[in-house]
């Protein structure tokens, strides 16, 4: 593998803090640009440069003008933006839970962010290399594989994902050939994302941060580039759309 710089979006995640930690032990490497709302608590490293921004339209245009000069240079993203949860809601059960304001939540921050980076990452991302931008799906995002229902909001967020994924693909492919886009399902990672279903979750199918972090980099790069979009999972097998 030549030199390659990176860029890890939702950088305050733990299988994103995992990832470049990663990164940073890799030889060929030479650094991280990693974007959160906020710095984390120590940000001395040696090879990651830390950007913050509220993932407005205004903020992700600010990075990517911070990062122009490596455009061509970056050939591993990371999109780790995701809400399953918080204080105010959780996953719907029934269709009688459905609140207006907690679809447009899950819209937000799992398909109009990711989507509004696609968009403004093009022009930075061409180039010779072989590059990769994983942004991370969910198997529940499948449609064909819905058999349970329920947990309306965050499954309609990932579908769409899904769709905006696929459909970004065949642009790339005209305009930014050297690009490979994968909707990636990390699995069920011992994270604050899952920690209130972890429960339910089968004996060795809650992973560290850490191995999916590791996962996600062999899949990046050895991921056939054939100009088609692949939906992915932590193990390398593909889900169906």
């Amino acid at each position: 593998m030549s030199s390659f710089y990176t860029l890890v979006i939702g950088a305050s995640s733990k299988i994103a803090q995992a990832a470049i930690q990663q990164f940073e032990a890799h030889p060929d490497c030479l650094g991280v640009f990693a974007v959160s709302r906020s710095l984390p608590p120590e940000t001395a490293t040696s090879k990651t440069h830390w950007l913050t921004g509220d993932y407005t339209e205004q903020a992700i245009d600010k990075v990517c003008k911070e990062i122009a000069p490596y455009a061509g240079k970056i050939t591993k993203v990371l999109v780790c933006n995701g809400v399953l949860h918080d204080d105010s809601m959780m996953p719907e059960r029934k269709l009688e839970d459905i609140r207006a304001s907690q679809l447009e939540a899950m819209l937000h921050t799992n398909t109009i962010i990711p989507m509004l980076w696609l968009s403004k990452l093009l022009p930075l991302l061409k180039g010779e290399h072989a590059t990769q931008i994983a942004l991370f799906s969910a198997r529940i995002g499948s449609i064909s594989d819905n058999k349970t229902g329920g947990w309306y909001s965050y499954r309609a967020s990932k579908a769409a994902l899904n769709m905006l994924i696929q459909t970004s693909s065949i642009e790339y492919a005209r305009r930014a050939k050297n690009v490979k886009l994968i909707a990636f399902h990390p699995g069920t990672t011992d994270t604050p994302l899952s920690k209130p279903f972890q429960r339910s979750v089968p004996e060795g199918k809650l992973f560290t941060p850490e191995f999916v972090a590791s996962q996600l980099l062999f899949i990046m790069n050895n991921v056939e580039m054939n100009n088609k979009a692949a939906y992915l999972d932590w193990n390398n097998q593909p889900i169906s759309w």
